[in-house]
């Protein structure tokens, strides 16, 4: 069989391998050429509903304003527009103390915080967009079974629908946090394990939510709940995210609708008005998984198989976004100045820009459900006045608002 020649080849076409193909369609010259290969057949273009394939499966992400920027740039944010729904306040609160903060999209001069969808739909778009364009050759089902490095390239065999050998000067490792190929490489991944489990559902309330998103921590782990768009039978929708320990976590999702419902409104409250409905719930153990190498010459690793992050915040996918887009500006760069792609002083440079970024936003979701769980009175004191002061300390919420949305890492997009 013969060996075809690609530039890069991107093992894994869920949400992050398909925005990461079209970001390098958009960023790279016409005569580079992008190869997308995905073992699980993808949904066909013309289901008029979603289909709940795994790599878009029945939970929702919460998209932040760096994220629409990138989406926008590479033609995704136009297709995605029908299926999001803004978030124009987001308030934080500490169960059971005095402490809260609202931070308000109109406060910062912008139209919205950030979006939600639901993954099913973000699948949807992201497919009808890379199946509009002819930049990038998708091999599905087809899957990644053995890679070769040798001088200046990769060799690839691939097994499946379109079985071949392909020799690419970079692959990209982008096939989840049990990542097969990330491991049959010789990468490893550190896991910290939270000991606890999120428990997913979508939930209507009897109040509409105004497009405000909660964040409500607890001794037990924080509790949040994102605005959905209205359905035909459930006008007041929010995606809710539930941390808790897994017996409980295990519990709940076994519990009857009523029982659930009820647990549920002691643990949020009545801003909402009452709990009228749930949707099938999901539970999922968490752990913060961080790949031991991210690039060596003619691999880089992205997405969750490079770092997967806690729920909280939503960071993880936004994250995974503005990797996407450093990585694509930096091999735009390479490309001009006729540097190979998969040479390792590129991939470094990659690493170099993204590390901070990187290092930042994995702290603080790795950090922040530990210090709300924390029991010390005296610290659980300085939580309840660092959140209250964010209401009156216009510049500290300005940063804080500006680092969740992303914008410092994208050098200042947005204004």
């Amino acid at each position: 069989m013969a060996t075809k020649e690609r530039d890069i080849v991107i093992a894994g076409g869920g949400m992050v391998g398909i925005s990461l193909a079209l970001q390098l369609a958009h960023s790279l010259p016409d005569n580079r050429r992008i190869t997308l290969v995905e073992s699980l057949p993808l949904p066909s273009a013309e289901v008029p509903q979603p289909d709940y394939h795994p790599a878009f499966d029945a939970r929702s992400t919460a998209l932040s304003y760096s994220s629409e920027l990138i989406y926008r740039t590479i033609g995704v944010w136009p297709v995605l527009q029908r299926w999001l729904c803004p978030i124009d306040s987001i308030h934080v609160s500490n169960r059971g103390r005095f402490g809260s903060a609202l931070l308000r999209a109109g406060d910062h001069g912008w139209s919205a915080l950030g979006h939600v969808v639901e993954n099913p739909w973000l699948g949807r778009a992201l497919l009808q967009v890379l199946r509009q364009q002819d930049r990038v050759e998708l091999l599905n089902p087809a899957r990644v079974v053995a890679v070769t490095p040798q001088a200046g390239s990769v060799e690839l065999q691939l097994e499946g629908d379109a079985a071949a050998r392909l020799r690419t000067s970079l692959l990209v490792v982008a096939d989840g946090a049990a990542s097969d190929l990330r491991a049959g490489l010789g990468i490893g991944a550190v896991e910290k394990p939270y000991h606890q489990h999120a428990l997913a559902c979508n939930v209507a309330f009897a109040e509409p939510h105004c497009g405000c998103a909660f964040e409500r921590f607890t001794s037990q782990g924080p509790l949040a709940l994102l605005p959905l768009l209205p359905v035909a039978d459930a006008e007041h929708r929010s995606a809710l995210v539930w941390t808790l320990p897994p017996q409980q976590a295990a519990a709940l999702s076994e519990a009857t609708e009523t029982e659930f419902l009820g647990i549920l409104q002691r643990r949020f409250g009545y801003r909402l008005g009452r709990l009228r409905q749930a949707g099938a719930r999901y539970c999922y153990p968490l752990s913060l998984h961080q790949c031991q190498e991210q690039v060596r010459a003619g691999v880089v690793v992205m997405g969750n198989a490079a770092h997967a992050l806690h729920p909280v915040a939503g960071q993880g996918f936004n994250l995974a976004l503005r990797d996407i887009a450093a990585l694509g500006s930096v091999l735009a760069a390479a490309a001009a100045a006729g540097e190979g792609l998969g040479e390792l002083a590129v991939l470094q440079r990659y690493r170099r820009r993204q590390h901070r970024d990187q290092q930042r936003t994995i702290s603080f979701s790795d950090q922040l459900p530990a210090l709300f769980m924390h029991a010390d009175p005296l610290l659980g004191l300085a939580r309840d006045l660092a959140l209250s002061g964010l209401d009156w300390a216009t510049p500290l919420k300005r940063r804080f608002v500006r680092q969740a949305a992303g914008l410092a890492a994208l050098g200042g997009w947005g204004g």
